[in-house]
């Protein structure tokens, strides 16, 4: 029986992973269908902020948000990730509470009032790129065992930074044995 995950599902790469796009990656699931799956890599922060992407955009050029790389596709979109639909319209929701992109502006107007200590930080998370499969891609590589599905904890979803994030899910699935061991696959 093929192992199904849906959107909003994490994904964390078996520990053998050879590909370096996903060698200690762990992955939000946001679309998965019978056209393919969609997803972001949570735990690769990069040497960039919103405002350095943006310097254009006039409400976003100061803002210190920083940006992550969500995968090895299309590095030309900036995505968002977030909890706040009534402050962001216009997202998708990928599953109870967590969102997917929305207006822009609003997300601009967020960050700063953040970033000038005039609301609480709110939960988001921005990226380049993405990861995608083809129509069955996903559930092969699932049934050969390169990804371990996680139970989703939303707070992960914006705090999960490095290999250290990746480290601690597989440890979790694999207590004190820092995470499953390939050769024994």
């Amino acid at each position: 029986m093929a192992v199904q995950v849906p959107a909003g599902a994490l994904l964390a790469a078996w520990p053998g992973m050879e590909d370096p796009n996903f060698s200690q990656a762990v992955l939000l699931i946001c679309q998965h269908g019978p056209e393919g799956a969609y997803g972001l890599v949570l735990n690769r922060p990069l040497d960039l902020t919103v405002g350095k992407l943006l310097p254009e955009h006039e409400l976003l050029a100061d803002s210190i948000a920083p940006v992550f790389l969500g995968g090895p596709v299309d590095h030309s979109r900036l995505q968002f990730v977030h909890m706040v639909p009534g402050r962001i319209p216009g997202g998708h929701e990928i599953c109870t509470g967590l969102w997917l992109g929305g207006d822009l502006d609003a997300l601009a107007k967020v960050l700063g009032e953040a970033e000038r200590g005039e609301i609480p930080v709110p939960a988001v998370r921005l990226f380049l790129g993405y990861a995608g499969w083809s129509p069955g891609q996903l559930e092969r590589e699932l049934s050969e065992g390169s990804w371990l599905p996680v139970p989703l904890a939303t707070q992960f979803v914006f705090q999960a930074e490095g290999e250290e994030a990746w480290s601690s899910i597989v440890d979790q699935l694999e207590p004190g044995t820092g995470g499953p061991t390939p050769s024994l696959n």
